[in-house]
């Protein structure tokens, strides 16, 4: 998956409003105890926290971006989301993440500091559900360490996307747990009656209905489907799950998704992506990372519809990119590679894909249509689609 600055990573952003009077801290104590006795896991100590209000978040964003992304990082995420056709040409990825957390986030637990930070503006009973959510995080930080956990994920963004899920279900999870008052799961008809967290969030917040699709599922994501992924291995191992995952966290998106094959699924066969043509100057790789399933169904579902989009995506093996620059940053190429678990599947993924480019450009002109071959120009760019076996790459961008 697709990095986003990993605020979300290290806050643990919580869609609710806060409480942070005294009287709620003063529950801190007991929330941490039946925390323990749901999952076996200690609290080694009591977790420091404090109040903030909303310019303070936001200058605390600020601060993180600065911290743990660079300007060019930035620069080169938006730009490959804006030649896969995830966002608009004029997205800004840094402004955008900013005014979304700073208008949804509740609490959060800083797992560098080892605090936990409440929002001061809000009075009303959710203030307990973000409370319990960031003591969740602090308990699992004790633990396993979350800053390690995320690290080990390597180069592959969708392994990082699918920890970020882990993290954040099992918050979500035990949050669930706790309020429905439950020390044995979550009772049925609660995930059964479960919000649509995408229309939920669109209904409340406004910067959050106006973001691009694939931004908002990346935000609600790691809550929605981690429950579930959560709830899933809980019922197949019991308590042991909540460490279970942590000791031996899921790879791929597939896995959050798909939790019956989190057991027995191999690793991801992750092909190279192909290179741009040899007669273009001056090209430099300037970034590379994977793609998952997540990422696929977003990409799919915009342009087919949810339904088709999501049953052509779970059939993805691996998938890695490649972007390239001139020395003066212009002349963008971006080229991917997909594995495809049949060739059936990867035909499927190869017709829907002509959709998707019909899509990302306002005008398309194919000199080569076949059942192995697309090949064509769209706006002011190139492109080069091509189907062999269970395999498809693409080479789009500046290649003349």
């Amino acid at each position: 998956m697709l990095r986003l600055p990993p605020l979300v990573l290290f806050f643990g952003v919580v869609v609710s409003a806060a409480t942070p009077t005294d009287d709620l801290f003063r529950e801190t104590a007991q929330i941490e105890s039946r925390l323990s006795a749901i999952t076996g896991l200690p609290f080694k100590h009591h977790v420091p926290y404090a109040s903030i209000n909303r310019e303070q978040l936001r200058q605390y964003l600020n601060e993180k971006i600065r911290q743990t992304l660079k300007p060019e990082d930035l620069r080169l995420q938006g730009a490959v989301l804006k030649m896969l056709g995830l966002v608009p040409k004029d997205f800004d990825l840094k402004a955008t993440m900013i005014d979304l957390l700073t208008e949804q986030a509740a609490a959060f637990y800083d797992y560098n500091k080892k605090k936990l930070f409440l929002l001061d503006n809000n009075v009303g009973p959710d203030g307990r559900v973000a409370l319990v959510h960031e003591l969740a995080h602090a308990l699992a930080d004790q633990n396993f360490r979350l800053d390690k956990y995320i690290k080990e994920s390597g180069r592959s963004d969708d392994s990082q996307a699918a920890r970020q899920a882990v993290m954040e279900g099992q918050a979500t999870w035990l949050m669930t747990a706790y309020m429905t008052n439950s020390n044995t799961g979550i009772p049925d008809f609660v995930l059964r009656d479960r919000p649509d967290l995408l229309q939920q969030s669109a209904s409340e917040f406004p910067v959050f209905a106006k973001a691009p699709l694939y931004i908002r599922v990346s935000l609600v994501f790691p809550y929605a489907e981690g429950l579930l992924f959560q709830d899933a291995l809980y019922h197949r191992y019991g308590r042991e799950a909540f460490s279970r995952v942590f000791r031996d966290p899921p790879i791929t998106t597939h896995q959050i998704l798909h939790p019956e094959a989190y057991a027995d699924q191999p690793p991801p066969i992750l092909p190279k992506p192909p290179k741009p043509p040899s007669g273009i100057k001056h090209l430099r790789k300037q970034a590379e990372g994977t793609l998952g399933e997540i990422d696929l169904r977003v990409l799919l579902s915009q342009t087919v519809g949810k339904p088709d989009g999501e049953a052509a995506a779970a059939h993805l093996i691996g998938a890695s990119y490649a972007y390239y620059e001139n020395k003066q940053k212009q002349n963008p190429v971006l080229t991917f590679a997909t594995n495809w678990d049949s060739p059936e599947a990867a035909r499927h993924f190869f017709d829907l894909y002509r959709k998707v480019l019909a899509k990302k450009f306002s005008k398309l002109d194919l000199d080569q249509q076949d059942e192995t071959v697309l090949r064509g120009a769209g706006d002011a760019s190139q492109f080069l689609v091509t189907c062999l076996g269970a395999q498809v790459s693409s080479v789009e961008g500046s290649l003349k």
